[in-house]
């Protein structure tokens, strides 16, 4: 059962205003990640401009605010659009129309980061690149295969944890603990004191084992540029 830090429905001012930097943070940190335009701060979200073909445009809700949800999801319902709305779904989705689609449960988590050294797993090697304030890391199998690999990119204090991936013939030998261990290492160097990311429902698992803790739950909803297409790479 999943234990949530900070439900938005219940949050006291505390919580909400933790919910809403937590939040704040993974959005910027998500855009340098991605190499997107910086988000634009607008009243009650965040707004980013993702400019591709499939994907063009990004709001981040960090605290439930129904109103501004029914007007977004009226006036923003464009192809290409994500929704991130960190609130409970049951008090989301009834706001929904149906020009969305909606993502697979997601989830807002926060940690203090603390330094590791993880052992070297047999048969892997690790590679890592630092740019600015932009690190990532891939574990390579002998075959030469990518096993593993993530990314983070730190804004002021936080770190924003990104494509974490386990390949489907490395899962469970270690390699998503490994990956996170370094990406922690890494963002401590470059400055980072606490750690931020969504996660998928699976990956809740792996990040609790290493003391994250779940902000709140995340509505993923896309308005597809071809109806009924799948939606891929959140």
């Amino acid at each position: 059962m999943l234990t949530v830090l900070a439900s938005t429905d219940r949050a006291n001012s505390d919580d909400r205003q933790q919910q809403f930097a937590v939040a704040r943070a993974w959005a910027y940190g998500w855009a340098v990640s991605r190499g997107t335009d910086m988000p634009m701060e607008k009243t009650g979200c965040f707004q980013i401009m993702v400019n591709r073909s499939d994907r063009t445009m990004r709001y981040v809700v960090p605290v439930l605010d129904e109103s501004l949800v029914q007007k977004l999801v009226k006036e923003e319902a464009q192809a290409g659009t994500w929704l991130k709305i960190c609130a409970d779904p049951d008090c989301v989705l009834p706001l929904l129309s149906n020009d969305w689609d909606i993502h697979k449960p997601e989830f807002l988590m926060w940690s203090k980061l603390a330094r590791d050294a993880p052992q070297a797993i047999d048969g892997y090697r690790a590679t890592t690149q630092i740019e600015g304030k932009f690190a990532s890391i891939e574990l390579i199998a002998k075959s030469g295969e990518i096993a593993a690999s993530g990314q983070v990119a730190v804004v002021d204090s936080y770190a924003a944890f990104d494509k974490i991936v386990t390949a489907k013939d490395h899962q469970r030998r270690g390699l998503g603990r490994y990956v996170m261990s370094m990406l922690s290492n890494l963002s401590l160097e470059l400055g980072a004191q606490f750690g931020t990311l969504v996660a998928t429902e699976a990956g809740v698992a792996l990040y609790t084992a290493l003391s994250w803790s779940i902000v709140s739950p995340v509505v993923a909803a896309f308005c597809p540029t071809v109806r009924n297409a799948g939606a891929k790479d959140a």
